[in-house]
């Protein structure tokens, strides 16, 4: 009891939060600047690094990087407010897959070819696609922290199951932060090997936009899936058993959507932040309703 105590104020306390969020932001934008003078060598052929990479022929495709940082620091924050909130916890994972939508926006913008046969190029198509369904999904996020909101002021005391179900919430969260940080560290290496500078190859855009979150929502699956049956200690309630249940399923769909590319995969995602929005939508009636 007293290791969980220690080892949650060295990872999830307020303080922690803070530390990880200014070291984070730190790397972020030093990486933005690296990537910058990288693309300005490129250009002046002072350095041939990986000349056919999208992300190394235009300065706008920079901003890639701090966002893969910020996308780090989101994935703590999921897990930072997992004890606290499971429909916070869920937002974060709906706001992580939305942010890898906004990365890749960037990174497209560089490439945009803008003529009168727009719609005619695979490339720009697929940029109008994922621009209307980042608005999409900005738009059911903030109805998803809308519903749960509403949801938890109805929650106005916390009884003795509930504080004993944020226990082991707190001890999955406690377990996940360093295994995260040890997953990133561990995709880096790995990325960096196959990474072949001499005859200037890099991996595909597809695998290195997916790097480390096709893992780590395979995890969250198997998170979702513990606290599922975990929640079946506590609760019989069907519609609670149905919303836990529901965030399984729509966690899925975004891990499916790594599996894909284009158009699908972005209807995935889409998809699965409906699903999720809905769930917690017909929840609340329940809620509202107090069936006995």
């Amino acid at each position: 009891m007293k290791l969980l105590k220690t080892l949650e104020k060295v990872f999830l306390s307020e303080n922690t939060k803070k530390r990880i969020e200014k070291v984070i932001l730190s790397i972020a934008l030093l990486g933005f600047f690296i990537h910058l003078i990288i693309i300005g060598l490129s250009e002046f052929d002072i350095i041939t690094l990986f000349p056919k990479s999208g992300l190394l022929t235009n300065p706008i495709s920079a901003i890639y990087t701090p966002f893969s940082f910020i996308l780090i620091y989101e994935v703590y924050l999921l897990i930072y407010y997992l004890p606290k909130s499971f429909t916070t916890y869920i937002t974060k994972q709906y706001e992580i897959i939305t942010l890898i939508i906004i990365r890749k926006l960037f990174k497209d913008l560089s490439m945009l070819e803008l003529t009168s046969d727009w719609f005619d190029i695979k490339g720009d198509l697929q940029f109008t696609f994922d621009i209307i369904a980042s608005l999409i999904l900005f738009f059911l996020i903030f109805h998803f922290q809308k519903q749960g909101y509403r949801n938890k002021e109805k929650q106005s005391k916390i009884g003795p199951p509930v504080k004993r179900f944020i226990k082991r919430k707190k001890l999955i969260a406690v377990i996940l932060v360093p295994f995260f940080f040890i997953l990133a560290l561990n995709t880096l290496v790995q990325w960096f090997s196959e990474v072949s500078f001499s005859s200037n190859i890099l991996p595909s855009f597809e695998k290195i936009n997916n790097l480390f979150f096709d893992d780590f929502f395979t995890v969250l699956i198997l998170v979702d899936v513990i606290l599922l049956l975990i929640s079946f200690f506590y609760t019989d309630k069907f519609h609670k058993i149905i919303r836990n249940s529901g965030f399984v399923v729509s966690t899925i769909l975004i891990r499916l959507s790594f599996g894909v590319s284009g158009y699908i995969s972005t209807i995935l995602i889409v998809v699965a932040v409906l699903f999720g929005l809905l769930i917690i939508i017909i929840h609340n009636l329940y809620e509202k309703e107090q069936f006995t």
